[in-house]
């Protein structure tokens, strides 16, 4: 038998033919074992994708899937309504591909995502300790933005979107040198 043996393996094609042999049994067992092994790392990835979900879902129940624009009403404002914080506003315009969070229009219907509210993190104060501005009203000069002004005023910026609505503003961006904005 093993003179057989030998015989066979005198020849070069014998040499390739088992090196062949070896290499397709080696690449099929590499086949299996990124199969199994993807399986399992499938698993663990739908489980905790279900458990982020799950909490996504009740952080926003109750939400909506669509809201009319109410006139004077920004994305922040709606922001605010639906998930109690105006920080929010830019799912909303993604989820409506909008450009611009300027570009929404008292009657236009537009889709409330579910997403996590974004609760900013810092100190909270209460109304009484915010500092009150001298003056009740502001006249605009060249290069004011509603945020410089609220920054100015009230040292905190995010209070350009009390300015705006005290003013009845339909384009916050859009102020000139000489307006006169009522502060709240």
């Amino acid at each position: 038998m093993f003179k057989e043996l030998q015989k066979r393996f005198e020849s070069t094609e014998s040499y390739i033919s088992l090196a062949l042999g070896l290499a397709v049994v080696l690449v099929i067992g590499v086949l299996i074992y990124n199969v199994i092994s993807n399986r399992n790392k499938q698993t663990l990835i739908d489980t905790g994708a279900t458990t982020s979900e799950q909490s996504e879902q009740k952080a926003t129940e109750g939400l909506p899937g669509n809201h009319t624009v109410a006139a004077g009403e920004t994305l922040w404002s709606i922001s605010e309504k639906y998930y109690k914080t105006g920080y929010n506003w830019g799912d909303i315009a993604k989820a409506n591909n909008l450009p611009s969070a300027d570009l929404i229009e008292a009657g236009q219907k537009i889709v409330i995502p579910t997403v996590t509210p974004i609760m900013p993190q810092g100190q909270i104060t209460s109304g009484t300790n915010v500092p009150q501005p001298a003056a009740k009203t502001y006249t605009v000069v060249r290069g004011d933005t509603l945020w410089k002004i609220a920054t100015t005023m009230y040292n905190n910026g995010y209070k350009w979107v009390a300015i705006a609505e005290a003013n009845k503003l339909k384009e916050p961006n859009l102020i000139h040198p000489g307006n006169v904005l009522t502060l709240p």
